[in-house]
């Protein structure tokens, strides 16, 4: 299984080298491209406008990575990137009802509530819209008729996180799930508590208030002293659940799912131990991608399956490699 999604991989990276290849200003494929075929490093196909819609809330850094993502393969495919964002899964439905009114080209959304977005992502299909699946959803994607999905297996996920805490000698792990309800969050959770083989405890915060974060994973701490590793879902949760270990008295050490810029450092200095990467950039590159290439050429990835974009796991191993990407915020 594992091995079959890294040739998934393998493939996209191995198509988008040869599509560069087409691409050359003088001679090769693109001396046989007709008008409106694609230009050195930029498309001049006819634009198109493509709606990207996500469950992200105001001022998340990884959303701003997902966004850069989107923005530069928009940016190099001639289209009009119609992005906006809704942490309300009734308010994220009602963003891609606005999308088919426009009958925009293509739309890439999350479904981190799938209920709530089956139905208005079956009128998109029904519009004969292509509609892409990112970072949310997985399991539902291809049932819902939607065409692609980019992201990570969160539950996949979950059980390399486990299975690496178990490596690391943990007892008593803290899975933090900072919005209660969203399949990806849950996935992750369960699958390491899956391969994990020590006690492992779910905690619900209100992810919206970071002070709130904060005085729940303290008290939590205090109470329970046997907890040696806490486990947050998103990079800043992470130092978050730094300052509450410290706060607590507690020995317990921080990992976590998810990478910013910040996060980098905190590796470095080793209060934060180690995070999965799921490269939202190429989340939000891909999908916009996709959809351009399905319009001007008919081109599908993924062969019927998910395209991964993760996990890899960054410490201090590693660390230095990632952080001059992360540095530019593309990582």
């Amino acid at each position: 299984m594992k091995r079959s999604r890294l040739i998934r991989i393998a493939a996209v990276a191995a198509f988008a080298v040869l599509a560069a290849a087409g691409c050359s200003s003088t001679g090769g494929a693109q001396a046989n491209q007709p008008a409106g075929g694609v230009g050195a490093g930029k498309a001049n196909t006819p634009p198109l406008k493509i709606a990207f819609i996500t469950h992200a809330a105001a001022g998340d850094t990884f959303w701003d990575v997902v966004r850069k993502g989107a923005q530069a393969a928009a940016a190099k495919d001639n289209v009009t990137l119609l992005y906006s964002s809704d942490a309300s899964a009734p308010n994220q439905a009602t963003l891609v009802q606005n999308a088919i009114d426009q009958k925009v080209d293509g739309i890439a959304v999350t479904l981190a509530t799938p209920n709530a977005m089956q139905a208005v992502v079956g009128k998109a299909v029904s519009a004969k819209i292509p509609v892409v699946g990112l970072n949310a959803g997985i399991s539902d994607w291809k049932k819902f008729g939607m065409m692609e999905y980019f992201g990570q297996d969160e539950s996949i996920a979950g059980e390399a996180f486990g299975t690496k805490l178990a490596g690391l000698s943990a007892k008593h792990v803290l899975c933090v799930i900072h919005a209660q309800g969203q399949v990806q969050l849950e996935d992750r959770c369960a699958g390491l508590k899956k391969t994990f083989t020590g006690t492992t405890e779910n905690l619900y915060v209100n992810g919206a208030d970071l002070p709130s974060v904060q005085s729940t994973i303290t008290a939590k701490l205090q109470q329970d002293k046997s907890i040696d590793y806490v486990v947050t879902l998103g990079a800043q949760f992470a130092t978050t659940a730094v300052t509450a270990a410290k706060n607590a008295g507690s020995s317990a050490k921080i990992a976590t799912f998810d990478l910013n810029k910040d996060l980098i450092a905190a590796i470095k200095a080793g209060s934060i131990q180690f995070c999965v990467d799921q490269q939202p950039y190429l989340q939000g590159y891909l999908a916009v991608d996709a959809l351009w290439l399905y319009k001007v050429n008919g081109n599908v990835t993924g062969g019927g399956q998910a395209v991964l974009t993760g996990p890899t796991f960054v410490d201090k191993s590693n660390v230095d490699q990632v952080s001059q990407f992360a540095a530019g915020g593309t990582r």
